[in-house]
């Protein structure tokens, strides 16, 4: 097993050339690209907050929440799309533990909609 450092040219020079774009494109549209910051493009956008406040203004506990809870649903669901894929190989021992998952998925999300932390003020 050769460790020496010429394996390693290949991932450097990847590295170099990829850091070397970016930073030219970048630099490319700062230099051409239009600047003309008028009052709509600095207006809030989504989230309702002035874009220029202060940094430690207090956010709403429930913003918090919400995302929370969206990551946590988004990312359970995402284990369906392999399961879905390997369903014939699995058999029926994974198809009735992701029943068991979607099952405990559902009392999770019943249980959060009736305490009311879906509900958005």
């Amino acid at each position: 097993m050769d460790l020496s450092l010429g394996t390693y040219y290949p991932v450097l020079l990847f590295l170099l050339v990829g850091g070397g774009l970016g930073i030219t494109l970048i630099g490319i549209g700062k230099c051409l690209g239009p600047n003309n910051p008028d009052s709509e493009k600095l207006s809030p956008y989504e989230c309702g907050f002035d874009a220029f406040e202060d940094a430690r203004m207090k956010f709403d506990v429930r913003y918090y929440l919400i995302a929370i809870l969206f990551i946590l649903f988004d990312l359970e669901t995402a284990f369906l799309f392999p399961w879905g894929v390997a369903l014939r190989d699995i058999g029926w021992p994974g198809f009735i533990s992701m029943i068991g998952f979607l099952i405990e998925l559902l009392i999770g999300f019943v249980f959060l909609w009736k305490r009311g932390a879906l509900d958005w003020e």
